[in-house]
């Protein structure tokens, strides 16, 4: 059987239990809608929370910016999970009490204001379109390499399966499909792991292999890479090139970013009782941590197979070079996606794959013919290709092309969801139709939900930048905007509306604009001239995927400092937040 057939029936299959599940568990009202009518269990919402967690930038992109990062990755990996001990500690429990359905009534509740709650629909707008720009990159991804269809009807497809189970389903049948996901991702990222790990150390388990001697070598698996990496101009894998100020403000983006994201907090809103808000969020960060514990072993195993497969040509060749014709098969089916590229600058047919930014190496490896680096990788095709570099079996190949997807569409649904609720019940039914009925709020989210996988859609076409990249901006925006004015909602009687709306504007201002300015992240596609990233700008060495923090620490000054110039909360609003922090007022 073909690789191609063979990967249709086992993505095909999976979208059948993935619609199969959603015609089961079709949401009947508005509470099935929007919080899957609370009554999940905490373990299976931790299991669908990692798989709303996991998405295209955990299962595709993360260990692909470890390959090429080295030790400078470990920033997302620390960054992505430290998040959860912020939720399950300071918001996931509070949030429960609270009650409701989405994070902006949440805001527009607390601070009493019908403008509190628009703003925070914008906020959650931008976060969330940022955030699914890359889930839908990463389905475009999979799709044109594995099923070899041009990238939009690949995403036409993707959409299509998004629409049934999340607007048929609503939250409830996205749960119940994130669990499925959740199984499918984490069996289709160990897998290959567990396959590759062998062949290059001969132990089984990749967390052991990380730390492992190569087979046929005394050199540990972290020094062979670091050994083959600086013969090609490259920096050690194993040292780090950010600043200490970078490293700290990326990790703290990451993490504050998570505790704000509007898709994750919904979940927590989904469980029975309070304490199974907490009981959730330790749930999901061990179901997260299967992955995330196994990322840095893809990550060099993917480096050295990719570094060692087009630099060493085939046996018998005594100069170790790889002519243009005898590139492997899986160097020229990723050709044909564009996200692999070779351009034979000197003409010799061979790949010559140094670094162009090394002056030092560059001289030296000019004297034998090198006019620049011939090769560009995207970092996202690195899990994907890993098991076809590896040449392992068609059937490991088609179980990662299922998780793929499994991850992209598991957080697209959630994000396109609170995005759906956003309109249908904080704007439609909380600001200008009160009055409307269950039944027409509930077409109304269905109706948003479907418009909001289109523009979905075209951003997974027009891509701002790849996925990882794409998700660490949305991080960004998420703590710079949402996650102040949460946290001083349940934390704090004094501050007001004025000042929760003043800092949420200025966070997001800040963030969004520093992004804008030295990333291009949207104005990119009219022709923007500012899509330079120049490190030597930046605020005190601050990237633009860390600078998220600055614009936390800006907000949560604003909103402090214009609540103490302004008149305190009404009496109720302070009895709120006894309601929501304290035991004893339990509900």
């Amino acid at each position: 059987m073909s690789l191609k057939l063979l990967t249709y029936l086992v993505v095909g299959a999976s979208f059948v239990v993935y619609i199969a599940i959603a015609i089961w568990s079709k949401a009947k009202d508005t509470g099935d809608f929007y919080v899957a009518g609370k009554h999940v269990h905490p373990i299976a919402n931790g299991m669908a929370t990692a798989a709303d967690w996991m998405s295209a930038a955990s299962f595709i992109s993360m260990a692909g910016l470890i390959s090429f990062l080295g030790y400078d990755g470990s920033v997302y990996l620390m960054g992505w999970t430290g998040g959860y001990v912020l939720l399950a500690l300071l918001l996931a429990p509070y949030l429960r009490k609270f009650g409701k359905f989405t994070v902006p009534e949440f805001i527009g509740e607390r601070y009493d204001s019908r403008a509190a709650r628009i703003v925070a629909v914008v906020c959650l707008v931008f976060i969330s379109f940022t955030y699914v720009a890359g889930q839908m990159r990463g389905v475009g991804i999979v799709f044109s390499r594995f099923l070899e269809v041009p990238i939009g009807v690949g995403l036409i497809v993707g959409m299509g399966i998004v629409f049934v189970y999340a607007v048929l389903g609503g939250m409830k049948g996205v749960t119940y499909t994130q669990i499925a996901q959740y199984c499918v991702l984490i069996f289709a990222y160990t897998v290959p792991a567990v396959f590759i790990a062998l062949q290059i150390t001969g132990v089984a388990i990749p967390q052991i292999a990380f730390g492992s001697t190569v087979r046929g070598d005394s050199l540990y698996l972290l020094q062979k890479l670091d050994q083959v990496v600086t013969a090609l101009g490259f920096p050690a894998y194993t040292s780090g090139t950010k600043s200490t100020i970078d490293v700290f403000c990326i990790t703290a983006a990451l993490m504050i970013g998570t505790a704000g994201l509007p898709h994750v907090i919904v979940r927590f809103f989904t469980v029975p009782r309070v304490r199974d808000a907490r009981y959730s969020a330790g749930w999901a960060l061990m179901f997260i941590g299967l992955l995330y514990l196994t990322a840095p072993a893809v990550g060099s195993m993917a480096r050295l197979n990719l570094t060692e497969t087009i630099q060493t040509g085939e046996v018998g060749d005594p100069q170790g070079n790889l002519a243009y014709t005898d590139r492997p098969s899986w160097f020229r089916t990723w050709e044909a996606t564009g996200l692999l590229q070779f351009q034979d600058h000197n003409g010799d047919g061979r790949i010559q794959y140094y670094n162009d930014q090394n002056p030092a190496f560059a001289q030296r490896a000019s004297g034998f013919g090198w006019r620049g680096n011939e090769l560009r990788v995207d970092p996202d095709i690195m899990v994907l290709a890993n098991p076809e570099i590896a040449r392992l079996p068609q059937w490991v190949i088609a179980l990662v092309a299922a998780g793929g997807v499994a991850a992209a569409l598991s957080t697209a649904a959630g994000l396109l969801l609170v995005i759906s609720a956003a309109v249908s019940h904080d704007l439609l039914k909380g600001i200008f139709a009160p009055g409307i009925s269950e039944r027409r709020e509930l077409m109304a989210g269905r109706i948003s939900a479907g418009f909001a996988i289109l523009i979905a859609g075209l951003l997974g076409y027009y891509p701002p930048a790849f996925v990882a990249q794409v998700v660490a901006f949305a991080f960004g925006l998420a703590a710079a905007s949402l996650f102040p004015a949460i946290l001083l909602g349940i934390f704090s009687k004094r501050v007001n509306k004025q000042g929760a709306i003043a800092g949420m504007l200025v966070g997001l201002a800040f963030t969004y604009g520093y992004i804008e300015y030295f990333k291009g992240l949207f104005l990119q596609w009219a022709g923007a001239p500012w899509g330079e990233n120049v490190a030597t700008s930046w605020l005190m060495g601050i990237s633009p995927e860390g600078i998220g923090t600055i614009g936390m620490c800006l907000n949560l000054a604003v909103a402090l400092t214009v609540s103490r110039m302004t008149p305190p909360p009404s009496a109720e609003v302070q009895d709120l937040v006894d309601r929501i922090r304290y035991p004893r007022l339990a509900s």
